[in-house]
């Protein structure tokens, strides 16, 4: 399936399934999306390949950093007014505590939505919402069809 189709499936059922199928790398770091009480959540399900300290264990920086830009592309597209994928322009992550070798959560929130710029705010977590694993600040270019 093509990707624009993907998100067009998306937006008909509010089912991410078609689009992460169509993004191999979200295949491969085993990153999802839901809607939960409507609200988008990403997750990346844990699995060895993803740990980047097998001493402590943690998972690599590089897979949360993946996971939060995912998942503010996943929340835009479903708010989306077009079915292009939005361009990062920037994502700043701030890492706040090692994440254990476990599933990794993710919501992200709007803090500007623009017609041609959105700045969206994801916050990671693995046990406890309110106890984050990483935030990350994004910068997206929302790309007209």
């Amino acid at each position: 399936m093509r990707l624009r189709d993907a998100v067009v499936d998306l937006r008909q059922t509010g089912d991410f399934r078609s689009l992460q199928e169509a993004i191999p790398y979200a295949r491969f770091m085993g990153i999802s999306a839901e809607l939960v009480d409507g609200e988008v959540i990403g997750r990346m399900r844990y699995s060895d390949h993803l740990v980047g300290n097998a001493n402590v264990p943690a998972l690599h920086g590089g897979t949360l950093g993946a996971l939060m830009e995912s998942t503010a592309i996943f929340k835009l597209l479903w708010h989306g007014e077009t079915t292009a994928i939005p361009k990062t322009i920037n994502i700043t992550v701030e890492y706040l505590r090692g994440a254990k070798p476990q599933d990794v959560l993710a919501r992200a929130e709007f803090t500007r939505r623009g017609r041609r710029v959105a700045n969206v705010r994801v916050f990671a977590y693995q046990d406890d919402p309110d106890c984050p694993v990483a935030v990350a600040t994004a910068h997206f270019l929302l790309v007209q069809d």
